[in-house]
């Protein structure tokens, strides 16, 4: 895995599209008991090199109901982004995940995590990526139907504070899908 983690780390691939210069910025281990896939790391992400470092970050942790100190734990969560570089500012907030970082990493790291009990997928990039046709029409549908992904997957919608109308409009995301996920993390984390 060191091998895997230090050719990411070296990644050029998509150098040409970032304005600030590749920085991967992940975490994991190969007994990392649950698999965070966000977006792309924010630009205080880019400057600090430490993953969820931010208010997305801190809302992220309250979601899951986890300390500082569990989270960044890479024995038991893995925090994998689509695209691993920030990709800089577009015209309404940071510009999408780089496409090609995750055909390019996400494989070949997954394989090494043997100990995985959940995948958490969090915004749509990571929920098209993954669930495929599977995914409903809309995130805010795919969310609802949480459940229909379990157990292997987790959908939810980012926790940028930006969602936070998003949350108003929605509130069975805190009465129902909240409580289910810090339920499951902490029967995850805890045995």
């Amino acid at each position: 895995m060191k091998n895997l983690f230090q050719e990411i780390s070296a990644c050029t691939t998509c150098a040409e599209h970032l304005e600030f210069g590749p920085r991967p910025i992940f975490a994991a281990a190969p007994q990392s008991k649950i698999v965070v896939i966000g977006q792309a790391p924010g630009s205080v992400v880019h400057r600090t090199g430490v993953p969820w470092d931010d208010k997305s970050g801190e809302n992220l942790r309250t979601w899951l109901q986890v300390s500082n100190q569990e989270f960044y734990d890479p024995a038991l969560l893995a925090l994998i982004p689509m695209g691993f570089c920030y990709p800089g500012k577009g015209k309404s907030g940071d510009l999408p995940p780089r496409p090609e970082c995750a055909p390019q990493w996400h494989t070949r790291l997954l394989q090494e995590l043997s100990e995985v009990r959940l995948t958490l997928l969090i915004g749509q990039y990571a929920q098209q990526y993954y669930l495929g046709d599977r995914a409903q029409k809309t995130l805010t549908d795919t969310v609802r139907n949480f459940d229909s992904y379990l157990p292997d997957f987790f959908v939810l919608p980012h926790p940028s504070p930006r969602n936070n109308i998003w949350r108003a409009k929605n509130p069975w995301f805190d009465q129902e899908v909240l409580p289910a996920l810090s339920a499951r993390v902490s029967s995850i984390l805890k045995k």
